[in-house]
């Protein structure tokens, strides 16, 4: 079957732009065909889409096409495994339809809405609760809290027992969404002011877990806050992302967290099996028990308006969980 799929077309050095992408068209053929319905987004693709990648596993190529998780139903198939019509997730990412061997598709138990799936529930759950093992009586600060991971790693935090939970965001908007959507504490808009002089008024006690995915001033605003023995789960430097590895990776204070005591809880984006089960059944029971949303943004577009939608994803235009839904 001949579909378009979105390629890279050169490695990314600096800021990304739209000729870094290309449409493509292709002929695939397998035992599974499957129609992509749904493909996800996150800013953490950036990073595999540079030549000086900095994560242990291999930076994506030039002309392959970009492969991440996507959403997808059945529309053949040859294998006793899957049927038409099932819904299944597959990492081949961001192309209109996918076709290879049945083990190359997870098949997925059908829920009102096939983006939880593509959620990064995961590495939210994972940082919050096996890295900085919030539990009850913690004061907990998120940086880039309306994000795809902060906005679920504060609902978690709550959820563990954190007596407060304190987010950062680029808008007022925003801010407005975490405290009266999602169940933060306060909110502050990093924009306005000094972030560490934020968390002193929000966090007169101090901080004693950080949950980090934006780096630069709010990890040194986090540090000047931090108890004594403060756990900081370190995610990831979106405020830095787009310069060259150097400016995306800042040097961390290690001085000033040894004499406060603090961990550098640095983790990885990437999950086993154990830790995605661990997620679906927390936030299934969480989400049963109305005490969790699921913050997500679903923009509608052909194939060809994905790479438009990460470049805006990047830019923080979005709340949430980001994903294209394929119309």
């Amino acid at each position: 079957m001949i579909t378009r799929e979105i390629r890279l077309a050169a490695q990314i050095a600096g800021a990304p732009a739209l000729d870094n992408f290309t449409v493509a068209t292709t002929e695939v053929d397998g035992e599974v065909l499957v129609r992509t319905d749904q493909v996800g987004l996150a800013a953490t693709y950036l990073e595999l889409m540079r030549a000086d990648c900095t994560i242990p596993v291999p930076a994506w190529q030039p002309g392959r096409r970009v492969g991440v998780a996507a959403i997808g139903t059945v529309v053949r198939s040859d294998s006793p495994e899957l049927a038409v019509g099932d819904l299944v997730q597959s990492m081949t990412g961001w192309s209109e339809y996918s076709a290879g061997p049945a083990a190359q598709y997870i098949k997925l138990d059908p829920v009102a809405d096939p983006g939880y799936y593509l959620g990064q529930g995961p590495t939210a759950y994972y940082g919050m609760a096996d890295v900085a093992a919030v539990g009850e009586g913690d004061v907990v600060f998120v940086s880039g809290a309306a994000g795809g991971v902060g906005s679920l790693a504060g609902q978690i935090a709550k959820c563990l027992g954190a007596a407060r939970v304190i987010g950062s965001a680029g808008s007022p908007a925003k801010v407005d969404y975490l405290v009266n959507e999602l169940g933060y504490d306060a909110a502050f808009d990093y924009h306005d002011g000094s972030a560490a002089d934020r968390l002193r008024e929000l966090a007169p006690e101090g901080i004693s877990v950080f949950f980090d995915v934006v780096g630069g001033e709010q990890y040194q605003a986090a540090l000047q806050a931090a108890r004594p023995g403060a756990r900081f789960a370190l995610c990831g430097s979106l405020s830095s992302q787009l310069g060259d590895a150097a400016e995306r990776f800042p040097k961390p204070d290690h001085a000033a967290a040894q004499a406060r005591n603090v961990e550098l809880l640095p983790f990885s984006c990437y999950h086993t099996p154990d830790q995605v089960a661990a997620w679906r059944e927390h936030f299934s029971t969480w989400l049963g028990e109305g005490r969790f949303v699921y913050p997500q943004t679903v923009i509608k577009g052909g194939i060809e308006d994905v790479p438009q939608a990460f470049l805006s994803l990047l830019q923080g235009s979005y709340r949430g969980n980001v994903s294209v839904w394929l119309s």
